[in-house]
């Protein structure tokens, strides 16, 4: 039971982790034309999703499965994204997140910290997320949930915030929105660190001219 409260407490957007400086690449889009109101909105998510079930949860279960290989999984995570966007983000992000745990819960996570920076990680947000959730005793597949709630809610609190939609819409297309988080942990959730792959390429590379962008509200 005591999981199950640390698991709302982690999904709280009071949470100080930083998340909501991040927009997953949206901003790009829409400032690039190719996303419009909120049937752009919803084939970005959907996308998004899918991104994050084949090249976020691998690595995740990997180190939520082995929290002591973390450093390898961080190094694999750091060859895998080539986009210097994202790699960035995914970096400040689990740092960030690390960080604010290691304050909150100094007792489950404050070992773990001193081991991935004597190893030397990078910091990425998956791997330290799994490895994170582990040593604060949230079993795999909340733990799953979790990047997937996060991350779908992440993007539409970044939508509101440009205007695409407003509040209620956008809580009324992660309803919508269910059966496919259903579909993407049934899919993605099982899958190793050798699974780890892009399938949103055009996304990637929308997200990767962020840093060209004329104005930004976000950091990616």
């Amino acid at each position: 039971m005591g999981s199950s409260w640390r698991v709302l407490q982690l999904a709280d957007s009071g949470f100080p982790t930083g998340g909501f400086a991040h927009s997953g690449g949206l901003e790009a889009a829409v400032q690039h034309g190719e996303v419009r109101g909120r049937e752009g909105l919803e084939r970005f998510a959907r996308e998004l999703l899918w991104q994050v079930g084949h090249g976020a949860l691998p690595a995740l279960g990997a180190a939520h499965r082995e929290p002591a290989l973390v450093a390898g999984v961080d190094a694999r995570v750091e060859t895998f994204l080539t986009n210097h966007v994202a790699n960035r983000a995914s970096r400040t992000q689990g740092r960030a997140f690390l960080d604010t745990c290691a304050r909150i819960f100094p007792e489950q996570v404050g070992p773990l910290r001193h081991a991935a920076r004597e190893a030397g990680v990078r910091f990425h947000h998956a791997p330290l997320f799994g490895a994170v959730l582990r040593v604060l005793e949230v079993d795999l597949l909340e733990s799953q949930q979790l990047l997937l709630s996060l991350s779908l809610r992440g993007a539409l609190s970044a939508a509101v915030r440009m205007g695409i939609v407003g509040t209620h819409e956008s809580h009324q297309l992660q309803h919508q929105l269910t059966p496919l988080l259903d579909e993407v942990l049934a899919t993605c959730g099982g899958l190793g660190l050798e699974a780890l792959a892009q399938t949103s390429p055009l996304v990637d590379l929308l997200g990767s001219t962020h840093d060209r962008l004329y104005s930004r509200l976000f950091l990616s």
